[in-house]
C-alpha cells in the first residue's frame, strides 16, 4: 500500500520488533544532542551492559518527554499510579541486588 500525501511508511523488521528489556537508563547531553543509553542489570552480576544507545537532538528529546508524559497519564487512567520509589533518579533496585551485602 503507497503512503498517502503527509503519510510516512514506518517498517519494523522481526528482529527489532522483539524488543531490547532494560530497567535502568542513564541520560547526558551536550549542547546539541542528548544520549540515552539502555542498560539491563541482571543479579549477581558485578557489571551491567548499554544494550541500545538513542542520539536524540534537543527538539526531539523534548517531544519524547511529552509523549511519554501523555502515555503515562493514559496508561495510569487505564491502570492506576505506577508506584517509584521515593526517589524517582535512583534504580528501583539496589545495585548489589539478589543477595549478599550491598
Amino acid at each position: 500500500m503507497e503512503p498517502q500525501d503527509g503519510q510516512l511508511n514506518i517498517e519494523l523488521s522481526e528482529e527489532i520488533a522483539e524488543g531490547i528489556y532494560s530497567n535502568l537508563a542513564i541520560i547526558s547531553h551536550s549542547t546539541s544532542e542528548f544520549v540515552v543509553d539502555f542498560i539491563r542489570i541482571m543479579p549477581g552480576t558485578p557489571k551491567a551492559n548499554v544494550k541500545s544507545r538513542i542520539v536524540l537532538a534537543p527538539e526531539h528529546a523534548k517531544r519524547l518527554l511529552y509523549a511519554l508524559q501523555e502515555n503515562i497519564g493514559k496508561y495510569e487512567q487505564q491502570n492506576g499510579k505506577i508506584k517509584i520509589a521515593d526517589n524517582p533518579f535512583l534504580p528501583p533496585v539496589p545495585m548489589a541486588f539478589g543477595g549478599g551485602e550491598a
